[in-house]
């Protein structure tokens, strides 16, 4: 495997492997460090002892500090139940654009930040590039601090990070932090005409739900900080997006399952809304134990990403700057790995093409411009590492 493919057929290689996030990335993960191995590059990777999961990095150029780092997800949201005109792991050009399932989030990018790699090691570039590909970013950021650790003291340690999830090729400095906790209430059948001798789980959870309702009406009403009104929205949210439990109409339900999710604006304590939320728990399980002692809620962290600051004068930022020439601001309400990167020192930034507007949608697509748009970023980025 000695052939130095395009950056089109790397994509195409890449969405045909279909990493769901709830399946295996190795079969992916071995074809990316044999083609790299293949160029005369050596990788590393990182295991996960408790699934079958692998995150790769990757070093060319001097073995000193101060690399760019491309950074990457391999992971992909589901397709089941989505209309797909095609098969989601082929990449069918049509009209422009490309479809599969990861050519906007973000396999198109890592299929770029593949192709720079190589083209930098033949390059000789004076200037060392990485590339660090995770696993598990679409259900929560899970795997890239494991990964980011694994990296320190096997190769050099980097400077400028550029996340490549997409933003039309624009350079964007800030997101929002989130956290999410997995909520179960635990309740006691009885029959529902007895109600009020039962404790019904679903109709408990629910008032943890208002409560979240009650914080987005307050927050929306309250005047913005400068800097949440950076975003869009320019609050925090707290949010349920799917809920289960009962098992029929007429007992009160046992169980009640649901997550509550806050994406919290640059400023704010996403530990506060930790401790306001048990606090709101406690008092909803209070109630439930006055009329059944052994009911409880039991609330478990999903997960916990760190938004991503701007930086003043930032490296990652006036890196992409200077190659794009774009000078706005933009900040962006979903959450990514690179506040991650940002608090275990690196500087980060995001820019990558595609817009998330396709991101996890039926027949998902970049459009050909954008990608070729990465594809002409990397090779100033490749000209910039050899001065």
């Amino acid at each position: 495997m000695t052939d130095r493919l395009t950056p089109l057929e790397l994509m195409t290689k890449l969405i045909s492997f279909p990493t769901v996030s709830r399946d295996t990335n190795i079969p992916l993960i071995d074809w990316v460090e044999e083609y790299l191995g293949s160029h005369g590059i050596t990788s590393h990777r990182y295991v996960d002892p408790d699934q079958p999961k692998h995150a790769l990095f990757a070093h060319v150029g001097p073995e000193v500090e101060g690399a760019v780092v491309l950074s990457g997800h391999t992971d992909v949201v589901p397709v089941d139940g989505q209309p797909w005109d095609t098969d989601p792991f082929t990449v069918v050009e049509k009209d422009g654009k490309y479809y599969g399932r990861g050519t906007c989030d973000m396999k198109g990018f890592d299929a770029l930040a593949i192709w720079t790699l190589v083209e930098a090691h033949y390059a000789g570039v004076k200037r060392p590039l990485q590339i660090a590909l995770s696993f598990d970013e679409e259900v929560g950021c899970t795997g890239a601090p494991p990964m980011i650790a694994a990296m320190q003291g096997v190769v050099p340690k980097g400077s400028a990070v550029i996340v490549g999830e997409p933003s039309t090729m624009q350079a964007v400095t800030g997101h929002k932090g989130g956290s999410g906790f997995n909520t179960h209430v635990i309740g006691f059948e009885v029959h529902s005409s007895l109600l009020h001798t039962g404790v019904n789980a679903i109709m408990a959870g629910a008032k943890l739900i208002e409560w979240a309702n009650e914080q987005n009406t307050a927050n929306m009403a309250a005047k913005p900080t400068d800097l949440a009104a950076m975003f869009d929205p320019p609050f925090t949210t707290v949010h349920v997006g799917m809920i289960e439990g009962g098992t029929a109409h007429n007992i009160t339900a046992k169980d009640c399952r649901f997550a509550m999710d806050f994406r919290v604006v640059p400023g704010e304590d996403k530990e506060k809304w930790k401790i306001d939320y048990l606090k709101k728990v406690r008092e909803v399980e209070k109630a439930m134990q006055s009329v059944v002692p052994d009911t409880r809620i039991e609330i478990t962290p999903r997960f916990d990403v760190p938004a991503l600051q701007p930086e003043e004068e930032g490296e990652a930022e006036s890196l992409v700057r200077q190659i794009t020439g774009d000078n706005a601001s933009h900040k962006v309400s979903y959450g990514t790995e690179a506040g991650q990167f940002q608090e275990a020192g690196y500087s980060a930034v995001i820019c990558g093409p595609g817009d998330i507007a396709q991101a996890h949608q039926p027949n998902e697509f970049i459009e050909v411009e954008q990608f070729n748009a990465g594809h002409a970023f990397m090779q100033k980025l490749i000209e910039r590492l050899c001065l």
